[in-house]
């Protein structure tokens, strides 16, 4: 994640340093320098801000996984910015120098060829100026990806037909997403926690093949002190735990409780256990029939600390049969007379679904509205802060409905990847709409166009290397890193979507609303690299 964003931020001061190369008066290293950051540092910095904001409001979850992996991303965004507003400046300056002393791009010696033979080596220029096509001495012209924007691609989307094409596409995503939303499912499953040649796996596999019917066995404490050689004290024990039984994914046919079978042993042999004396100078009579029950007490010679029975499971077949179970186990327990706490080692994974739905929902609430705080105060236009709110929600939608069509549940891991979905998804949206908004053009077709070809290429650039960053994760053998791929994929595919089909079609519907008439060719407010930023 960390590689890709960091090459966005660097295409950006790349880009900005070249438009700066192209002016003549501005041939001064310093003052190149100077141009390449009154451009490119406005942009780097709000994209940044909105980046590390979104995961900083991640560390609010109750997770602690997602807390730490939110700060330490956060954390590593603000580093990498850092590193771009300084060292990558410094690298530019060198490299710029280099290439002045016509010096090898690998090596850094001179190279001396002649001024003719210059002019016609591809590889000579490859080595010393960077590009196959372009001479020390010329600037360089307009970015072919730009043409292509500009001459082709905007006006083909900018066609009444197509634009009908592109709103009935939007239709037919919207309606796949929504309809994902409501297959979406919750909780982990186990085997996905280890890698995938693990012997886990086969172990839950052969687990779920047989052994289906029966859930987990759950542990009853009683983690303090009582007197159980009180009758009214195993009366009560014993209510709470015929309570537990009644519970409808419990089979009480299958508990064990020692206390039960020592009562039932104490009744048939006629032993007396309503003493505290002969309650524990009894119990090896216990333990010579069930060795085992040693194990389900914590005494001393004369206090037993803590003891606990068990509960056998059933049908405990889905995240939502899991949920059930734990809050009804936790209920009965709570309105027991006797202290009780109910345990097994998944319940640590139970607890997420009880508040997975409640945290990402708050998270993605709170950082949208973030994002959204952040746009109107940068870009302070309302026209542009509403289709960015609208890319926000879209996106978010796409992805939780599209993650449940490849197989991803909602749980603490793919919960990261939404909140990462809030701050990427305003890069792809907010500058688009403001180069739309801000433009001097006559007509909503031709600002459409104009904004696509200044920021079209940038977006597709930032999109295509953010992808290459995690693509690598595509081939993991955990499941965790796989779902991260899969929704870093779903956010660039649907932001970049987003930006560069339905953003500018729906902006030729209702942009002309949000547009001042006073903004005529001739007073066209300056459009350059530091009113946008590629997509992260």
């Amino acid at each position: 994640l960390l590689l890709g964003v960091g090459v966005d931020d660097m295409f950006i001061m790349i880009a900005s340093w070249e438009q700066s190369s192209r002016k003549k008066e501005k041939s001064n290293v310093k003052s190149l320098l100077a141009e390449t950051y009154s451009e490119a540092a406005l942009s780097v910095t709000i994209t940044t801000l909105t980046d590390v904001l979104a995961f900083f409001i991640g560390t609010w979850t109750a997770f602690p996984s997602v807390r730490a992996f939110c700060l330490y991303t956060g954390t590593a965004f603000v580093f990498c910015y850092v590193y771009t507003m300084t060292f990558f400046g410094a690298v530019l300056v060198l490299n710029h120098k280099r290439e002045q002393g016509n010096r090898h791009w690998l090596t850094c010696m001179r190279v001396g060829v002649d001024k003719d033979q210059a002019e016609n080596s591809c590889l000579y220029n490859a080595c010393c100026v960077g590009s196959c096509s372009r001479q020390s001495s010329e600037p360089e012209g307009e970015h072919p990806m730009s043409i292509f924007f500009k001459e082709y691609y905007g006006p083909f989307f900018t066609n009444k037909w197509v634009k009908l094409f592109v709103v009935l596409l939007y239709g037919a995503y919207l309606g796949g997403s929504i309809y994902g939303c409501t297959q979406i499912r919750e909780g982990i499953d186990l085997r996905n926690l280890a890698n995938d040649d693990s012997y886990v796996i086969p172990y839950y596999d052969d687990d779920e093949k047989y052994f289906s019917t029966y859930g987990p066995r759950v542990m009853v404490v009683i983690p303090e002190r009582v007197d159980y050689w009180n009758e009214t004290v195993r009366r009560g024990i014993e209510s709470c735990a015929q309570n537990l039984e009644n519970i409808s994914y419990v089979d009480k046919n299958l508990s064990e409780s020692w206390l039960r079978v020592y009562t039932v042993l104490a009744e048939s042999s006629s032993i007396n256990i309503n003493n505290k004396t002969q309650f524990f100078n009894n119990l090896p009579v216990l333990f010579s029939i069930r060795s085992s029950f040693a194990w389900d007490l914590n005494k001393t010679r004369d206090e037993i600390e803590a003891s606990r029975f068990f509960l056998q499971t059933v049908d405990v077949t889905s995240a939502v049969d899991e949920k059930n179970l734990l809050n009804q186990l936790r209920e009965t327990a709570r309105q027991c007379s006797i202290p009780l706490k109910v345990y097994h080692p998944a319940f640590i994974y139970y607890d997420q679904y009880l508040v997975i739905v409640q945290n990402t929902v708050q998270n993605v609430v709170v950082a949208a509205g973030a994002m959204l705080v952040v746009s109107l105060l940068l870009i302070p236009n309302p026209l542009c802060c509403l289709w960015v709110t609208f890319a926000i929600a879209s996106v978010i939608v796409g992805v939780a409905g599209f993650m449940s069509f490849w197989n991803v549940n909602l749980d603490s891991i793919s919960m990261i990847n939404l909140v990462i979905c809030i701050g990427f998804s305003v890069d792809f949206s907010a500058h688009i709409s403001y180069a739309f908004v801000t433009s001097g053009e006559s007509s909503a077709n031709k600002r459409a166009i104009e904004a696509l070809s200044l920021l079209g290429y940038p977006v597709l650039q930032g999109a295509v290397s953010t992808i290459l960053g995690v693509v690598v994760l595509a081939a993991a053998k955990t499941y965790i890193f796989r779902t991260f791929f899969k929704i870093m994929f779903l956010v660039i595919l649907f932001g970049a979507l987003h930006g560069l089909v339905f953003i500018p079609v729906f902006l030729t519907f209702f942009g002309k609303f949000g547009t001042s008439p006073h903004n005529t060719k001739s007073e066209k407010p300056e459009l350059s690299l530091r009113n946008y930023k590629d997509c992260s």
